[in-house]
């Protein structure tokens, strides 16, 4: 409702408009600043009792979080080579979904020990730290005046000219890929909200049973995000794109044939589901990291950021802009 958007709209408006913060001011410094900002929002989120209060902070916690998935994949990009850029990628795309797992459990934990109201305490105390260990641990390859070998984006001026979202959006492929994107978030978060209640009602199982099982999509985007480097260098020739499209192909397959067979036991389902989100998963994290770092750093182009936050930003506010509850 009004909560979700008041996170999610900020976050993809600005991911969007903004994603260039991290080619503009550094991946270092956007990255940490943004951990930090959105830390701060949360602290004291569950102190308060007034509804408006709670969106003004989801508003401004949104708000900073779009700046860090950009910023991190450039930061963490300027020190991979192109050849193991698909491989680094993949494994980097892995914290989004062993993230959620880990962070469902400490926030269940939290919630029997302490009670709700301490539930987003702790981890944005976390989340304060990390931002601060990023802004004084880590380092750019620019700011030590290392040049990564094997890396032919490293060549890019080191002038950061700030590039609009018009001359992001006519960059070769920016367009193909983010639509591409929006389509594999649609099923993933068409799963994540509506198969348990579709396992429930349409299958039978029970709530815990449903619950659980709806963890098998996010146990083979686990598998799917780690594995895809390798399965592009070894099937693809490391060719992000082409492995994205085939993977994004599959995905739809499984996907099928999980409808058909629903009702052929649980077995069945929770390999479908799997296969499912190993599928879409894969193709999700190189098509929103380093197919969009390539196309970003090419030509000497200082755009890296820009990108990421372009492609996966852009399509996110077309897809929540129709659950924004109306009167």
């Amino acid at each position: 409702g009004l909560f979700d958007t008041a996170l999610l709209l900020p976050y993809a408006l600005i991911q969007t408009f903004f994603g260039s913060f991290g080619d503009l001011y550094g991946a270092r410094r956007t990255f940490g600043y943004g951990l930090i900002g959105s830390g701060i929002a949360m602290v004291t989120f569950g102190w308060w009792s007034d509804y408006r209060l709670f969106l003004f902070l989801l508003f401004l916690n949104g708000a900073f979080q779009s700046l860090c998935w950009a910023a991190a994949n450039k930061g963490l990009g300027a020190w991979v080579t192109d050849a193991q850029r698909n491989f680094i990628f993949g494994l980097f795309g892995t914290c989004p979904f062993a993230g959620g797992i880990l962070g469902t459990a400490l926030a269940v934990y939290i919630q029997g020990k302490d009670g709700w109201r301490f539930v987003h305490f702790q981890p944005s105390v976390y989340c304060i730290i990390a931002g601060f260990l990023v802004l004084f641990l880590f380092r750019e390859p620019s700011e030590v005046k290392i040049a990564v070998a094997g890396k032919e984006s490293s060549k890019a001026s080191d002038i950061r000219p700030r590039i609009t979202i018009m001359e992001v959006y006519r960059l070769p492929m920016v367009k193909e890929i983010a639509t591409t994107v929006f389509c594999l978030k649609v099923v993933r978060y068409a799963i994540y909200l509506w198969l348990p209640l579709y396992l429930k009602q349409e299958l039978n199982y029970s709530t815990t049973d449903a619950g659980l099982f709806s963890t098998m999509f996010d146990i083979g985007g686990v598998v799917g995000s780690a594995t895809i480097g390798f399965i592009l260098k070894r099937f693809f020739n490391n060719e992000g794109c082409l492995g994205a499209a085939v993977e994004t192909l599959l995905s739809a397959g499984t996907l099928l044939l999980f409808l058909a067979f629903a009702k052929s036991g649980i077995a069945m389902n929770s390999i479908l589901m799997l296969l499912t989100g190993l599928l879409n998963c894969g193709a999700d994290i190189i098509l929103c990291s380093s197919v969009p770092i390539e196309i970003g750093e090419m030509d000497g182009r200082n755009a890296g950021s820009a990108v990421i936050g372009f492609v996966n930003g852009m399509y996110i506010i077309k897809f929540h802009s129709s659950y924004i509850p109306r009167k």
